[in-house]
């Protein structure tokens, strides 16, 4: 396949992730499968705040229904994000795969090393969080079966209708059963595609960092030349994480939120489930949440870090060797690069790993208030 005939969606770094979008016509195309992936989920998720509302289940299936209803919500947000943003985002993706295509054409090993490693991590983490998405998938069909009670694996309000009496019950379980992966397919990808566009944005960064570290084997009279070169390509890098925070940054301080609340509500339902096997599946959900969340925030972290270390790799060049024009040119790449590039949880705070630590100790103490009072 030729470089410039490359479709967006076959770019290699997403692998299926925006065929997936693309085949239920979130970005690319609008047709009625959106609509069918989203209408059955919009109504769920409104009588499921009914249902918890209006509730005289015991607390266990509260609980699990709180879980599910802001699961939903996080699920529908980024749908109709996606959808609102659509031209936004392909516009964005366009401008990745033109920078995307001039390193694939680059003759540096070096670089084109580094695209194949991005590649690799990006397309490996895009099918270890829709194996989790799968496997959750079937933790939520699953779930019911184990209980002592009849339940479905969402709750819902519907009015007039005994929904535990057949052959209501049959039928909604197996209508949510066919609604998961639907769901699935809104959910992952979306983490996938975020993952992916900050893997990209360290690649740019390691370029940058190999550029430098090679200016010593260039002739003195190329070298300002290529500072230049990094500097624009530093603007380029500042430019995309700024075009990824506007599309991205809301959206990051709803799932700050939703993350917080579900790994609470999980580790509740952990102390109160009725069944090993329903232990069992509260534990899986926990894992496909945190292991979701926590590979967005070490991206984020270490693209925090990778464009810190730009100004590193410049003072590491043989610099006392330069012109004094030089370095003054290499000065000001090193003076741009102090302050490191951060994915913005809100528009405002850096997302990182310490950001996750700090979310994590809330979480704790507030599930351990829970433990206290339901006890």
């Amino acid at each position: 396949m030729e470089l410039q005939a490359m479709a967006t969606t076959e770019m290699p770094i997403f692998g299926n992730t925006l065929k997936l979008m693309k085949f239920w016509s979130y970005l690319y195309v609008h047709n009625w499968r959106r609509y069918v992936a989203m209408t059955p989920y919009v109504l769920t998720n409104v009588t499921q705040y009914f249902d918890i509302y209006l509730s005289t289940e015991p607390l266990d299936f509260i609980i699990r229904n709180v879980y599910l209803a802001v699961l939903f919500t996080n699920t529908i947000v980024r749908g109709v994000l996606l959808i609102l943003h659509r031209k936004q985002y392909e516009g964005f993706l366009e401008l990745l795969k033109s920078y995307y295509l001039q390193l694939l054409k680059s003759t540096d090993k070096h670089i084109a090393q580094l695209v194949l490693e991005t590649t690799r991590l990006s397309n490996s983490i895009g099918r270890i969080n829709l194996l989790m998405g799968t496997c959750s998938c079937i933790g939520f069909v699953t779930y019911p079966i184990f209980g002592t009670e009849r339940v479905l694996p969402y709750g819902m309000y519907v009015p007039g209708i005994d929904k535990y009496a057949s052959p209501y019950y049959e039928f909604f379980f197996v209508v949510q059963a066919i609604m998961a992966p639907m769901g699935c397919c809104m959910y992952i990808p979306y983490t996938n595609l975020v993952v992916t566009f900050t893997l990209f944005a360290i690649l740019m960064c390691r370029v940058l960092q190999h550029k430098l570290r090679s200016l010593q084997r260039l002739p003195v009279s190329r070298v300002r030349q290529e500072i230049i070169w990094c500097i624009q390509y530093q603007v380029k890098l500042e430019g995309f994480v700024n075009a990824m925070n506007q599309l991205n940054t809301n959206l990051h301080l709803v799932e700050f939120l939703c993350f917080g609340a579900m790994l609470c509500v999980l580790l509740f339902s952990m102390i109160i489930a009725q069944t090993i096997a329903q232990t069992v599946i509260v534990i899986a959900y926990m894992i496909m949440i945190f292991a979701n969340s926590s590979v967005l925030y070490y991206v984020a972290n270490e693209l925090y870090f990778q464009s810190f270390y730009v100004s590193i790799a410049a003072y590491e060049s043989n610099w006392m060797d330069f012109d004094v024009e030089t370095q003054k040119t290499l000065k000001f790449l090193i003076m741009r690069s102090q302050k490191p590039l951060a994915i913005l949880v809100g528009g405002v705070y850096p997302m990182n790993l310490k950001m996750l630590q700090s979310l994590l100790n809330v979480i704790y103490s507030f599930f351990t208030l829970l433990r206290r009072v339901y006890g």
